[in-house]
């Protein structure tokens, strides 16, 4: 998929006076930046990149070549007249636009690979022999799928160059070859790989199969995870990240609508968006609803009477419809319906007229891609539906890839490619660099919490605990010893029926040494 970071407007392109217009409007703007700080304008135009601030607005502007011609503002293109895009850039850019007549390759981005929904259809929408699939970490879910009720070990490392790791080791047998199936976690990232065996007489020892992913970690001493219940705490860290549920905005635009003010105040639902809506879900009641409520009140109705929900491929979806959020008389700015609807991450713009869309429309921090959808012959046995996308540049991309021409028909196949398009949008904006250290942050901290209770429960079961040393004699220590090393024999002797050689025994019997010497 190719990102169209530019577009021939055609009758739309800027002509010389405009260039000339736009030089002493730059240097306009530079000479505010030597106005006293009381007196600049409290923020920057409207058109400045998101999230810009003021001195880096000004700075891009002195940096920028005086022949550099901006993107048209919307007022401009919807001065020249129809046809009209259904969606354009900002004037300086910080969006991408799916480009429909690009070569169709591979959809998503080289982070994500296609879900495996529970009925094991890999994320294949079952409706019309559609390929539409949804695109996630398979990571997160790699430890349910390969490990968990499995005979495997666990492993922690404290201290490392590169932070605590929790690594899952598994022995596997396919088409007559021995693999060892690793998934290693670390702070930064987490890696789930399946390594042959074949010509190897010696297995590797667990740091020497950490070395293989991380090559820089120095300090690596791993001890094996005792607890029983280790694994549930591992599939729970694993599978922070799985979203099952989701909230997407859905914002009706009116012909010539270039505001936020402007959308935010449409009430009407008209026939057409009706229809647009039963498309993605159904209308309920939020009174007492016992679904996902995606935010939304459902005991006071102070977020309207109903709204628009759907289960789609075992996943809650809620529909923040603008028209349906409360609407507040004398409010411009309608923060009722934009305090959802600007909290969400993905929107759906609907359009029941061909009229331009700018992504910057609407100021948010969280809104990071949008779905356009424009109406053709509503109502109708006829109804069309022609879609664009468009996310801000560090999004990557994500599928299904839009058709050339991107126009659907309305039904079943329309719908699942809409569904599965929010979705997918949705996880690839969590790639975006303001989620992504965002998710760093959460799973660095979850990480070692994760770490320090393995640890902790797995001296408790050689009854170490945290006491010192009279707390080891006084509980029992010895006995909680003796008693764990039975079981910790018993699994390794089970683990060991997979492998040849004895490298795993002497490692098992080397662990064994490890902890009775701290008794002597």
């Amino acid at each position: 998929m190719l990102r169209k970071r530019s577009l021939t407007f055609g009758g739309f392109g800027i002509d010389k006076s405009s260039v000339t217009a736009f030089r002493a409007r730059k240097q306009e703007l530079l000479n505010i930046s030597t106005v006293p700080l009381g007196e600049c304008p409290p923020s920057p135009p409207r058109t400045a990149p998101p999230n810009m601030k003021s001195a880096e607005f000004f700075d891009m502007l002195e940096r920028m070549p005086d022949d550099y011609i901006p993107y048209p503002r919307i007022e401009d293109v919807l001065e020249k007249g129809g046809p009209y895009p259904q969606v354009i850039l900002p004037q300086f850019g910080g969006y991408w636009i799916e480009d429909a007549e690009a070569p169709v390759g591979t959809p998503s981005s080289s982070e994500s690979s296609f879900c495996e929904d529970e009925d094991g259809r890999d994320g294949m929408s079952p409706g019309g022999g559609s390929t539409y699939r949804l695109e996630c970490n398979s990571t997160a879910r790699a430890y349910r799928k390969h490990f968990l009720g499995m005979e495997h070990m666990n492993y922690y490392c404290t201290g490392s160059s590169i932070g605590n790791l929790i690594m899952s080791l598994k022995h596997e047998e396919a088409e007559g070859q021995e693999f060892l199936r690793i998934i290693l976690r670390s702070r930064t990232k987490t890696i789930h790989d399946r390594i042959s065996l074949a010509g190897i007489n010696q297995l590797p020892s667990v740091p020497q199969v950490a070395k293989l992913f991380c090559d820089d970690a120095t300090g690596l001493k791993f001890n094996p995870v005792l607890y029983p219940k280790g694994s549930q705490l591992i599939v729970a860290y694993d599978e922070h990240e799985v979203n099952n549920t989701f909230k997407f905005g859905v914002v009706y635009q009116k012909f010539g609508q270039t505001s936020e003010e402007e959308l935010f105040g449409n009430n009407e639902e008209t026939p057409a968006f009706k229809e647009f809506l039963d498309v993605l879900g159904h209308t309920i009641e939020l009174q007492d609803f016992k679904g996902f409520r995606g935010g939304l009140d459902v005991s006071h109705g102070q977020t309207g009477s109903e709204s628009v929900y759907t289960v789609f491929r075992q996943r809650e979806i809620m529909f923040h419809v603008s028209t349906k959020l409360p609407f507040t008389e004398g409010d411009v700015q309608q923060l009722q319906r934009k305090r959802h609807i600007g909290n969400d991450i993905v929107a759906a713009v609907f359009q029941e007229e061909p009229t331009p869309f700018v992504p910057d429309l609407i100021a948010s921090n969280f809104l990071h891609a949008y779905v356009l959808v424009q109406v053709e012959n509503p109502c109708t046995e006829e109804t069309t539906y022609k879609v664009s996308v468009t996310a801000r540049e560090d999004v990557p991309p994500f599928g299904p890839p839009l058709p050339n021409p991107a126009v659907f028909k309305k039904g079943p196949e329309f719908r699942d490619f809409l569904l599965t398009k929010l979705i997918n949008a949705e996880n690839a904006c969590y790639k975006s660099d303001k989620f992504a250290k965002l998710e760093e942050r959460t799973r660095a901290a979850l990480l070692d919490n994760l770490h320090d209770e393995l640890h902790r429960q797995s001296q408790a079961i050689l009854g170490l605990g945290q006491g010192g040393e009279e707390d080891k004699l006084e509980n029992g220590g010895h006995g909680g010893l003796l008693e764990s090393f039975k079981g910790l024999r018993t699994t390794s002797l089970h683990f060991l029926q997979s492998y040849t050689g004895g490298a795993v025994l002497i490692a098992v019997l080397a662990t064994a040494v490890y902890y009775v010497s701290a008794f002597l």
